[in-house]
This record gives structure tokens, sequence and C-alpha cells, in this order.
């Protein structure tokens, strides 16, 4: 397994990276080949900490600017018109709602509104087919956009937690009615469950009078999933449960309720007992060989399929297993890794 690197929260910056011969000019009085302009969701994580250490490796004449969305909507229009004010070589959109943002879907990719020229590459999109983001995963249906796959397939997902608890039959879900990645997995699961023998059980969390998700609601909605069966309990895909990882591993553990999630984080941190997850800093790193692939092999980013990690981490966290008294299997520990937080 790869080793774990840890990401730099910043709200925006120039990365200014080495020279090696130069045609444009940095802010601070240095030279850069190209420029690649990268927005992120939720400041420099471990994918954007992978995708600069590649940049650093193989394209050291790269400017590298990082703008922090901090989870903030409203201010992504702003970004991608300051993008297409800067026209950089190309640009990276970290999760759903910056590249919905800067790209549109499918039936918008003529609106010029969007980004139409720029290369682009979208990353961390747990969906980006269900997402109405590309046609498909083989051919993204623009010219000038292409991205990566991070998700583990969610048959995989459900086949570990079987392997975990073999007499598995009722899932429970949370989702977040705010994010788009959140409904889609929520719809995936519900037309996956019944051909594996599940039930699954999905409750969306409560909104405010801005349609925002409430915290407080978490607990709450862990104990009504316990009182109604549930017998594992899967984060799905959510920014927002992700945020609130402690409140939710906690109130999963208060209900003897075992929390499997797709972030690694969740297992090494927070308490949820298992984790089969593609690692973000592997994820940057892929993206990295797109920016590659684009800025010095000159492929249209249309004609690149949408680049796939190929290996995945299991997880378990031996101190949740002793307090709920569920430990993995002899068979699982010959392959899965453990912490005990």
């Amino acid at each position: 397994m790869v080793a774990r690197l840890f990401g730099i929260l910043i709200s925006c910056c120039v990365w200014a990276l080495p020279v090696a011969g130069a045609s444009t000019t940095d802010a601070d009085g240095s030279e850069a080949t190209h420029h690649i302009y990268a927005v992120y969701w939720r400041g420099c994580e471990e994918s954007c900490q992978g995708f600069k250490d590649y940049l650093a490796e193989h394209l050291p004449s790269v400017r590298l600017t990082i703008k922090n969305a901090q989870r903030q909507p409203q201010r992504l229009p702003q970004l991608l018109a300051e993008a297409k004010n800067l026209k950089p070589d190309l640009i990276l959109s970290w999760g759903t709602s910056v590249t919905l943002a800067f790209a549109g879907r499918m039936g918008e990719r003529d609106n010029k509104n969007y980004n139409r020229e720029i290369p682009q590459i979208f990353t961390i999109v747990a969906d980006p087919v269900g997402a109405g983001i590309v046609e498909s995963l083989e051919y993204s249906g623009r010219k000038n956009l292409t991205g990566t796959l991070n998700r583990v397939p969610e048959k995989v997902n459900i086949n570990a937690m079987r392997a975990y608890l073999p007499t598995l039959k009722r899932l429970g879900l949370i989702y977040n009615q705010d994010e788009p990645n959140s409904v889609l997995k929520k719809e995936e699961l519900a037309i996956l469950a019944p051909g594996m023998g599940l039930e699954l059980v999905a409750l969306p969390l409560a909104q405010d009078v801005e349609g925002k998700p409430i915290a407080s609601d978490i607990a709450p909605k862990v104990a009504m999933l316990k009182s109604q069966g549930v017998e594992f309990l899967y984060l799905g895909s959510s920014s927002f449960l992700d945020t609130h990882r402690d409140t939710l591993a906690d109130a999963a553990i208060a209900n003897q309720m075992p929390l499997f999630s797709p972030y690694e984080r969740l297992v090494r941190e927070s308490g949820a007992l298992l984790s089969v997850a593609a690692r973000y800093y592997e994820v940057g790193r892929l993206a990295g060989e797109l920016a590659e692939e684009i800025i010095i092999e000159k492929r249209t980013p249309g004609d690149i399929p949408i680049a796939r990690v190929q290996n995945f981490a299991y997880v378990v966290n031996m101190g949740t297993a002793k307090k709920l008294q569920l430990y993995p299997s002899v068979e699982m520990l010959q392959f899965v890794e453990t912490v005990n937080h």
C-alpha cells in the first residue's frame, strides 16, 4: 500500500514550482512554461498534495494557481470568470459542485457561460456519468474535458460489508439533499441493493430554512436507522457528513452500529469501523498524469478516457471493533490493514 501523505489547508495561493526553460512570467518574477488553475472545494487536501508532488517531479516548470472555494457555491462563478480571464493552459476542478459550476452538465456543454474552450480535468467526482458531467467513462463527450474516477464500485463496498458481516440484510444510509453526489449515491444504492439481497433504508438529513443540512440531526437519524433494524451504516457520498465525521462515527458507536466509509480518514481518525477506498493522494497523482498528457503530449482531453484508480486500501479500526464486539474474520485479517483508534 502506498504511504499516506497529508494535505495543506489554504484559502488560495500561487504555488511557484522550480523553473526549467520558460516562456511566461509568474507574478513573483520567476518564469514558467505553462499555467494550471486549480479550484478545490475545501482547500488543498491529500489529492491536492499528490497533484503538486507529481507536477514538481514531472512538470517542474509549470505554475500552479490554487483556489479554495471554501465550500461556498456562490464563489464559483467568480472563480470561473477569473479562470477565463487568465486563460491558463489547464483547469483542474475538485468535486462535483466545482466541476458542474465550471463545465455544466452535458446538455449545457455549448452554453458560453461555462468553460467550453480551456482544457479541463475534474477529480474527486464520485459519479461523473450520473451527475451528467460526461457521456461515459470511455468518452467524455466534450472536446476539452476529461478526469479521474476515484470511487470504489458499490458492489465492492457491499461485498466488503458482507465479508465483515455475512448476515447483513438491511443497509442504512443518511444522505444530504443539498449535495448532488449524496443524492446520486442514494439513488444508485436503491437500484443496486435489491439485486444483491439487501434492503436499503435511506433517510435525508433535516434542512434549515435556507435548505442547508442540520448537523444536529445526524445523531437522531442514526438512532432512527438503528430502531428500523439497520445492521450496517454506510456514509455514501457527502462532504457534509465527512466534515461532521466525528459526530457520525460517535453516533454509530453509541447505537452499536458498524459504520462503513468510502473515506479512509473516518476509520483512521474518527472511529468508523471499515473502509475500502482509493487514497486521495494517489488520485491527485493520477490527475497529474493527465495534466502531463494534455500539456506535454498535447493530447486533446476529450480523447482521453476517464482515468481510474486501480488499487484500493482496506482498513479496519480494531478499537471500534472492540467497542462493537464485532471483529473481522481471520480470512479478512490476511489482507486488511488495521488501526487502533
